[in-house]
């Protein structure tokens, strides 16, 4: 489970299990839509990092880099998702190409390309005694 304690600060602390990451409304920090894209890139990486430990390569040098691109609808849109990646010179092009599918198949892209029929509710909580 995920939870937020809302206060009236610029920043948004989300807890999750035992970790915590923060998002802020006023730039200082990433906001939830940014971390959105920022997820896809780090699950990119995550596939990058599994395929080269399953070939005994270092992972050391690859750069992803991606770039959302809005839809007809606005900001709030998305329409394509360019992920580009580049490999240190001494990898060969089985290696690059093996990275490359591992990539592919980054579960959080898949999830958002599928469309999965997520079904989102929003309801008030039952009062918690003190």
């Amino acid at each position: 489970m995920y939870s937020v304690n809302v206060d009236d600060s610029k920043v948004i602390t989300v807890s999750g299990g035992k970790h915590k990451v923060s998002y802020a409304v006023d730039g200082s920090l990433m906001n939830p839509l940014e971390a959105f894209y920022a997820v896809l890139a780090s699950c990119a990486a995550v596939y990058a990092k599994k395929e080269c430990k399953a070939m005994g390569v270092s992972a050391a040098g690859i750069r992803i880099g991606c770039k959302p691109f809005a839809g007809h609808g606005g900001p709030l849109t998305l329409s394509r998702f360019r992920t580009e990646v580049s490999f240190p010179e001494d990898f060969s092009a089985e290696q690059r190409e093996r990275v490359l599918e591992a990539i592919n198949d980054c579960a959080v892209k898949k999830i958002v390309q599928t469309g999965a029929e997520i079904a989102f509710s929003v309801s008030e909580a039952p009062a918690t005694v003190s």
